[in-house]
């Protein structure tokens, strides 16, 4: 199960949770970002296990370019949605998808999914 997490979310209040979360399982944060440019630095830092990233970030972002990078890098990563529109289309459409709102339990069984 991964220990250092990256978190790709725009929301100020979701990423704090996010981070509680992992945090109380026992995980190291990285992030959060909310933004591809920093997300995508911070992938190049190194030092990930996985990676949970918001579908829409702010001003039109995706975070496509992030889920490349991270894909290229061998790094497991799931998507968090909020559904209505944030669906995932590409070639990161078969990657896990962790519905808003969501628990800490939620987050735990979908991070033990990606090993």
């Amino acid at each position: 199960m991964p220990t250092t997490v990256l978190i790709v979310e725009d929301e100020p209040l979701i990423a704090m949770m996010l981070e509680d979360f992992l945090g109380e399982m026992g995980k190291t944060v990285i992030g959060p970002a909310d933004s591809c440019a920093q997300a995508l630095a911070l992938i190049a830092r190194g030092g990930l296990d996985a990676a949970i990233l918001d579908v829409n970030l702010r001003g039109g972002e995706t975070s496509d370019a992030i889920a490349d990078a991270l894909a290229a890098a061998g790094i497991p990563f799931l998507f968090a949605s909020g559904g209505s529109g944030d669906g995932v289309e590409g070639p990161h459409s078969n990657r896990p998808v962790l519905a808003k709102p969501f628990t800490m339990e939620a987050v735990a069984r979908a991070l033990e999914a990606l090993g």
